[in-house]
């Protein structure tokens, strides 16, 4: 039987897409808890310590699905007057059913207090606090305020504990949520229609598939597009788009000659007709400042929503691990790489030893972005004694990025620029597909984060992460090396 029940998220999924709201309604996953590191776990993380501003407050700890006894329990709470505030309150009207991150008793009521993980308060954190309000009304819940805590990346750690009415930023946004309780109705009726329909709702899958967050059935809604689907075409504009779809056009190899493209665009259909690499007349001139010699290097850094160290502020980034990779004129390939090894911030001791290992040769340093570069110039801010090697370091720094993107169009890479789409299509044995523990950078950033603020102890787990978190690194800079031995023999080839 399908359950009608609307709760927040459902109701938020319907603002997104009426597909993904009849998806989530008819045809739901089962409950799994967020795994470490995650977005969901890190918003559950943050709401836990928003409790600790409303001392004395009562937990209603009955899971998401146990919504009767979930809401029994609230309204006991309710009624006893020495209970200051309820976290997790769940209320019911009808079939709408909200669990509140806080329901703070007033003098002649409540307030409605929403805990969101992110540095301030966005329009659909707007939406959502609006449909709770309006739950609360329609059951009979005097509520004279709504607002929304969130947390203040201003705030800097001090020597001791957090102070976490300095680490939460409020924001009233009771006369905000008016306009959309008004419109709460007519939205209401509309997906109720919506669920109850037989059939799977049409939604042509686009740009709001993402926003405000991706929706997990992507690839269900996309397994029909064409692999060269024309959403894959790079800056393609909404007109651009409408007229495509206006010629009946879903393939990038299927818009015709006579369609206007950037200079770009025209080259990435070409190739994707063709199947053939695109080079540019100038690759070989733009890859001179790159060597060999060059070094390659690639950072991994963690961003810790609740700061672990002193004087750092909520979600600044922190790096903690570095590979490089030397190749030398003789075509030798060395590694080095450094990784942090207890819970002690980690930034001194990353740039030092990184200092150290790029002062034994004078080549160029490879990456793949900017980020490198932007990460030095944090450290050099931070650690003045050390701003003269920095700078030194970050002069030598060339970026291959540009060159991929410009300079060559491979259309095995799956319409990606990263490094790790990139990699492969250069040099077809290199691959990540061996990676199990550690094979993304978020998920490096997720594991040190969990060694570095305590959560995982266990020291077998630690050791095995840790010689995952070496290998992934130097994976990176390995595909460098393929990458820039690849752009190498494109621009051979070319002039030859």
């Amino acid at each position: 039987m399908i359950n009608l029940r609307f709760t927040k998220s459902r109701y938020m999924a319907g603002r997104q897409c009426a597909r993904r709201l009849w998806l989530e309604t008819n045809e739901p996953e089962n409950y799994a808890a967020p795994s470490p590191g995650s977005p969901l776990e890190i918003g559950q993380e943050i709401g836990r310590k928003a409790r600790l501003l409303f001392p004395g407050g009562a937990l209603v700890e009955a899971p998401p699905w146990e919504h009767a006894e979930a809401t029994a329990r609230t309204a006991l709470l309710m009624e006893d007057p020495s209970v200051p505030a309820i976290f997790e309150a769940a209320i019911t009207y009808q079939d709408l059913h909200v669990r509140l991150d806080v329901l703070e008793r007033c003098a002649d009521g409540w307030r409605l207090v929403e805990v969101k993980s992110s540095s301030g308060v966005k329009d659909h954190h707007v939406d959502d606090a609006a449909f709770q309000a309006y739950v609360l009304a329609a059951a009979g819940v005097p509520l004279h305020a709504v607002g929304i805590l969130h947390v203040n990346t201003s705030y800097v750690r001090g020597p001791r504990e957090i102070d976490w009415r300095d680490f939460f930023g409020s924001v009233d946004v009771t006369d905000e949520i008016a306009g959309e309780i008004a419109d709460m109705p007519g939205w209401l009726e509309v997906m109720h229609q919506n669920v109850r329909e037989q059939t799977l709702p049409y939604a042509e899958p686009g740009k709001h598939c993402n926003t405000p967050y991706a929706c997990p059935f992507w690839d269900r809604c996309t397994e029909d597009k064409p692999s060269d689907w024309v959403f894959h075409m790079p800056r393609l504009t909404a007109p651009q788009l409408a007229a495509l779809e206006e010629l009946g056009v879903v393939s990038i190899s299927g818009i015709p000659d006579t369609f206007s493209l950037t200079e770009r665009q025209g080259i990435i259909r070409d190739a994707t007709v063709s199947g053939q690499t695109y080079v540019a007349p100038g690759l070989a001139r733009a890859l001179r400042d790159f060597g060999p010699p060059a070094c390659y290097l690639d950072f991994e850094a963690m961003m810790p929503p609740i700061p672990l160290y002193e004087g750092t502020r909520p979600y600044e980034t922190i790096p903690f691990q570095w590979s490089l990779h030397v190749l030398a004129d003789d075509g030798t390939l060395t590694h080095q790489a450094f990784l942090a090894e207890d819970r002690d911030d980690p930034r001194r001791a990353f740039a030092e030893t990184l200092i150290r290992a790029l002062s034994e040769t004078e080549a160029p340093i490879i990456v793949y972005s900017a980020y490198e570069r932007t990460r030095l110039r944090d450290l050099s801010a931070i650690f003045p004694d050390l701003r003269e090697p920095l700078a030194a370091i970050i002069t030598r720094l060339t970026d291959l990025l540009p060159i991929v993107r410009k300079a060559v169009y491979l259309p095995n890479a799956g319409f990606s620029n990263s490094i790790k789409s990139v990699g492969p299509a250069l040099c077809p044995d290199f691959t990540y597909d061996d990676l199990e523990d550690v094979a993304d950078g978020g998920t490096a950033s997720a594991v040190f984060l969990q060694m570095a603020s305590g959560t995982l102890t266990d020291r077998k787990e630690i050791l095995r992460f840790r010689r995952a978190l070496l290998e992934y690194c130097c994976r990176d800079t390995l595909a460098m090396v393929e990458v820039h031995r690849g752009l190498m023999r494109l621009a051979d080839n070319a002039n030859g």
